[in-house]
């Protein structure tokens, strides 16, 4: 009777077409995290200086509101692009796809989908009970 092995790794073809991935992914949120870096900076700000001052405090609390915003997305941005690089590390390591908490390897749907992930669906549905 054969002994069926359990995949404890990925094999060199199937890290490569994950590091595609990735590196895509890492181009679109760098774009994205430029953009809302640009908001937060103003380079693109059409200014109120020439509106009544009832307007000016109006628009100066929403103004307020909208940057907290952006700054929560871009922090969100940024740490989404970590965690896309430090998968490239994991590639690198030939670690990348093996769960943290279980030792076992990630579907490979599950990567495709969340290509950072770094927990099995089960260790994930664990760590929410």
């Amino acid at each position: 009777m054969a002994d069926k092995k359990e995949k404890t790794r990925y094999n060199e073809a199937e890290l490569e077409e994950f590091k595609t991935l990735i590196e895509n992914k890492i181009v679109e949120a760098k774009f994205d995290l430029e953009l809302l870096n640009n908001e937060l900076s103003h380079k693109d700000e059409n200014g109120t200086d020439d509106t009544s001052r009832t307007f000016n405090m109006m628009e100066d609390g929403a103004s307020t509101t909208s940057r907290e915003m952006n700054a929560q997305k871009a922090a969100r941005q940024a740490k989404f692009v970590m965690s896309l690089e430090n998968a490239i590390l994991r590639i690198k390591n030939k670690t990348y796809g093996v769960c943290r908490d279980t030792g076992k390897l990630i579907d490979k749907r599950r990567l495709m989908l969340v290509p950072h992930a770094t927990l099995s669906i089960e260790a994930k549905n664990a760590q929410q009970k």
